[in-house]
């Protein structure tokens, strides 16, 4: 509720995933969409996001990249950015690196790395709110090297690399105009 009420954005139950965490999307078709993240019951193992570790209100903590070829992209990766893991809900079949740690390379700002499979990208069943990602800046203190690691594998207009302290900020363009979320 916090986060719909600072960001106007109304946010939709995703589900439980299989590595105890629960989710909830904006509700706009795009496969480029934040996803708030919370942790469910303990697991037997670290849970992925460093949501052991999390503290506070609600707020903008990791990003996801879609890969084609999920072994391929941890390969070329000079960063441990976790083992494959086949996740499904549903009709939903992906695969995420997921690190053993349940950290991140650079502190968690490197993003998670998930490939869809069958049953397409669950973006597509969703009604269209108009609410578009126009900017996500991540901050680092060695933004530097993590842009690095990610120039080859990645690349999109959006997405911007700061040195500093460690954080994320979010820009959206939503019909109720621009709107912001940090971290």
């Amino acid at each position: 509720r916090s986060c719909s009420t600072r960001s106007s954005i109304t946010w939709v139950a995703g589900g439980i995933s299989p590595i105890s965490s629960r989710n909830r999307v904006p509700p706009w078709a795009s496969s480029n969409r934040p996803r708030l993240v919370r942790a469910a019951p303990v697991p037997e193992r670290p849970r992925w996001f460093d949501l052991d570790s999390f503290t506070g209100p609600p707020r903008l903590t990791n990003w996801i990249c879609r890969c084609d070829d999920l072994e391929a992209t941890l390969a070329a990766l000079d960063a441990d950015f976790g083992m494959p893991v086949a996740l499904s809900r549903g009709d939903l079949r992906w695969r995420m690196a997921v690190p053993r740690t349940g950290i991140l390379p650079f502190d968690d700002r490197a993003p998670a790395l998930i490939e869809w499979q069958a049953g397409g990208h669950p973006s597509q069943r969703l009604a269209d709110s108009g609410v578009r990602l126009r900017q996500l800046t991540i901050r680092h203190p060695q933004a530097g090297a993590l842009h690095d690691v990610l120039k080859d594998q990645f690349s999109d207009d959006r997405l911007s690399f700061e040195t500093g302290l460690s954080g994320m900020a979010a820009a959206f363009d939503t019909p109720h105009g621009p709107r912001a979320i940090t971290g």
